[in-house]
């Protein structure tokens, strides 16, 4: 596979991390539910992922719900002792797949609890609140409850630090005079960028961002763009859409999720792709044209 020390490291908590990491998200069923289709595949993809360097994996216990977490316990402990698990928390599933807010602080608390119960941990690296309101967009409501109870979980030992999802820079701002934050995780990729602003902010106060969704999610990034110049670089356009992220800014660290060996080392060889000014100036058109 890749050398992933060719993209370098940012810090997520008190450890660097190699900048392509893996999300595991893909490894549950459809729509996120229910065990995945080939169990002994998705061990494999894990183990994969981990021999080639990945040392940042983002998972949730509502995945499935349960299911993400039980696989990478199964494939994976006991742990690397580099391996850094972020999890997310603030939403539940219902019996018929649906995406229900789970964010009263007792839900939190148990949620924490299933987490730390699938996973075989004593403690969480790193816990991401996730503001399940708004669907294309984050809401900006108040989330100081939410994030006090975590604060206080991670008085309790049960996490060691704090990051959000699916929120806006208000909610960054005001969170951050609450507790220490030490990533944001947001929808943003090469045709989504209303986060720039953010993302560069945060960069000079050394926070690391991490952008779900970088290849489009359920709807893969369709560009002609992203085609023309994969093509004139003889690499993919999902290869190529993240290679542009990591040049974007060094603060960004991908979590590209794959069910697949295949799709795994080819998201993977990203972090050997170097982009020049030219293609950087062509592919920062991509978001206007999707506009």
């Amino acid at each position: 596979m890749s050398n992933l020390d060719t993209s370098g490291s940012f810090r997520l908590g008190h450890r660097d991390v190699h900048r392509l990491g893996y999300g595991a998200m893909q490894l549950a069923g459809p729509g996120v539910f229910g065990p995945p289709k080939d169990h002994d595949q998705a061990i494999a993809v894990l183990r994969a992922a981990v021999a080639a360097g990945v040392d940042h994996i983002d998972t949730s216990d509502f995945y499935g719900p349960h299911i993400t977490n039980q696989l990478i316990r199964e494939a994976l402990a006991p742990y690397p002792a580099d391996l850094v698990l972020v999890t997310k928390i603030g939403a539940k599933r219902g019996a018929d797949a649906s995406w229900l807010p789970a964010n009263a602080p007792a839900e939190l608390r148990s949620a924490i609890h299933d987490n730390l119960t699938n996973l075989g941990l004593e403690q969480i690296e790193v816990v991401n609140y996730r503001n399940i309101h708004g669907v294309h967009a984050p809401e900006d409501v108040d989330i100081t409850p939410q994030l006090q109870a975590l604060a206080e979980m991670q008085r309790d030992g049960l996490i060691r630090h704090i990051g959000l999802s699916n929120v806006t820079a208000r909610q960054v701002e005001d969170a951050r005079k609450l507790v220490d934050i030490v990533c944001v995780q947001n929808l943003y990729n090469i045709a989504n960028r209303s986060d720039d602003a953010l993302i560069d902010a945060l960069a000079k106060d050394g926070i690391a961002y991490v952008p779900f969704f970088p290849l489009g999610g359920f709807s893969p990034l369709q560009s002609a763009t992203l085609e023309t110049v994969a093509k004139r670089l003889d690499v993919t356009p999902m290869q190529l859409a993240l290679a542009w992220l990591l040049q974007r800014s060094p603060n960004i660290l991908l979590i590209p999720g794959t069910s697949s060996r295949v799709h795994l080392r080819e998201n993977l060889a990203a972090a050997e792709i170097t982009l020049d000014e030219a293609a950087m100036r062509e592919l920062d058109g991509v978001a206007a044209k999707a506009a």
